[in-house]
């Protein structure tokens, strides 16, 4: 059992990470099995997050001063939390592929920069495109009309061509 130092110097470690991170999921783990939290971890790691099992009181107690103070408020039951600073969508998407691939785990409410949002906000979150998708058709879009003045410019070289090239073959360039 953790003494009153460590567990202090624990709640303001997570104050400072909590401070940090403007994403946050609470979530729900009961009957979970070892492996399966192992591959919780890992999921949520593979995309730039962290997972953290809390006593409720720290947690509440971690969150004052943080965005998430309303998020952490008077929580009930046995609760987790999945954090990160980064990609929202990316956390959300690996917290529900999780989720429904085994249904012990489940969501209680979730807060993308600094907003609360429910569960079927949460569920909405994961389906939109990553940041990475949305950069490449932006990127696509940006460059279309540049290959389109390229294809159009290149065509009228190559229509000359074309048209040169047939009258020669049929002589039509007689001297």
């Amino acid at each position: 059992m953790k003494k009153k130092p460590e567990k202090q110097k624990d709640m303001e470690k997570l104050q400072a990470e909590l401070a940090k991170s403007s994403n946050v999921f609470l979530t729900s783990y009961e009957k979970m099995t070892v492996g399966q939290d192992f591959e919780l971890r890992k999921s949520v790691r593979g995309v730039g997050g962290h997972y953290k099992v809390i006593k409720n009181r720290i947690a509440e107690r971690a969150s004052e001063g943080t965005p998430a103070e309303k998020l952490l408020k008077e929580l009930k039951g046995m609760c987790s939390l999945a954090y990160t600073s980064g990609d929202p969508v990316a956390l959300a998407k690996a917290l529900t592929a999780y989720a429904k691939a085994n249904p012990s785990f489940t969501f209680k409410a979730g807060m993308v920069e600094g907003r609360v949002i429910d569960i079927k906000g949460i569920t909405e979150l994961a389906s939109l495109p990553s940041k990475e998708e949305i950069y490449s058709k932006l990127l696509y879009l940006i460059n279309a009309p540049a290959q389109r003045l390229v294809t159009v410019i290149n065509a009228v070289g190559r229509n000359l061509a074309v048209v040169v090239d047939q009258g020669v073959k049929e002589n039509k360039f007689k001297g």
